[in-house]
């Protein structure tokens, strides 16, 4: 039943478990670092569907600033503000745009450095 030939053990070694350890657990606090600021992207393109969705041709441009800036709050948007905000008006809609950059410290002094787009259209 069994073979003749005794099987060689297979497994992971101690170094390899260590390795691949670190390798974990640096993927990991990269993700966590990461996680919240594409939630925050999110959250910045459904507010500028939802501002521009409300708000019409005739709708000066200071008033939908301040609309942005309030829901902003609301959903405790730090990256941006209602200053930041590009306004297009094309035939009959109203189309809001932002470009911002994160920085996400790391370690020590390495840091990552994360540019966004965000349009009311996409």
């Amino acid at each position: 039943m069994y073979p003749s030939t005794p099987r060689k053990q297979q497994g992971i070694s101690l170094s390899g478990l260590l390795i691949w350890s670190f390798v974990l657990i640096l993927v990991s606090i990269v993700g966590m670092k990461l996680i919240p600021v594409y939630i925050e992207n999110a959250t910045i393109k459904r507010t500028l569907l939802a501002v521009a969705t409300e708000s019409n041709f005739k709708t000066n441009n200071e008033e939908i600033r301040q609309s942005f800036t309030r829901r902003a709050s609301i959903d405790n948007i730090k990256a941006i503000n209602g200053q930041d905000i590009i306004i297009d008006k094309k035939s009959d809609k109203v189309v809001l745009s932002t470009n911002y950059s994160v920085k996400i410290p790391l370690l020590a002094n390495v840091s990552l450095y994360i540019d966004f787009t965000a349009a009311s259209n996409q």
